[in-house]
């Protein structure tokens, strides 16, 4: 069997705009499950008890159905059900990252419930209310010690933007579908799509890493 990458090199820039997609979608999926999860979390440890019900019901559902069947469900059945359709690109934003949401939400309970109850109470003694404990001593060590798992998300969600292709966000997948359909060249052109997605994930769980051992005392109590 001959190996020709040409169709690959040919076609480099419709790839690239691809991966500029992939990015995009990646780091505002991100940051918006990152914002929600944030404040699931918060509500979940710290809110009234009928929200916690309601936000722990929010969190297992969402680890419990597929990231490809909510990507479908928001893209064709929302828009039935609202009369509100959402372009490609909203759609798998907003599905990715309810999704990751539930996960940052899950971390954070993690990361807080591991800070020594001692603290806590010594705060309180020191006449700190809730907010204050929570921002000067509870979150800054559950973030440092959420770090590696963040990373892991990070890695996954950049993964997960694969699965935009069935609803016809033009991501990287998509790209490399498109070119391998016209060229005929599936091993190469999928075997190119694989190295892409190595050189955009692998250094992020590095960086995240080396950042992590550099402040991890910063999360030991």
């Amino acid at each position: 069997m001959e190996f020709d990458f040409s169709p690959v090199f040919d076609s480099a820039g419709f790839l690239l705009r691809g991966v500029g997609v992939t990015v995009l979608l990646s780091l505002l999926s991100v940051l918006g499950g990152a914002i929600l999860g944030l404040a699931v979390g918060l509500g979940r440890c710290y809110g009234p008890r009928w929200l916690a019900i309601l936000l722990t019901f929010y969190i297992d559902t969402m680890r419990a159905i597929p990231v490809l069947v909510l990507l479908v469900w928001v893209y064709f059945a929302f828009p039935i059900l609202s009369g509100a359709s959402l372009p490609p690109f909203w759609a798998a934003l907003a599905a990715l990252s309810f999704h990751l949401a539930a996960y940052v939400a899950e971390i954070l309970r993690a990361g807080i419930q591991s800070v020594r109850p001692g603290q806590t109470l010594a705060g309180l003694a020191l006449g700190m209310s809730t907010a204050q404990l929570v921002r000067k001593i509870v979150l800054p060590q559950a973030f440092v010690r959420l770090l590696p798992d963040f990373g892991s998300i990070i890695s996954r969600t950049i993964k997960d933007t694969a699965i935009a292709t069935v609803i016809a966000v033009p991501e990287l997948m998509r790209s490399a579908d498109t070119i391998a359909t016209q060229s005929y060249r599936p091993i190469e052109v999928f075997t190119g799509a694989l190295v892409i997605y190595f050189i955009l994930i692998f250094p992020v769980t590095r960086v995240v890493d080396m950042f992590y051992r550099r402040v991890a005392h910063l999360g030991r109590s």
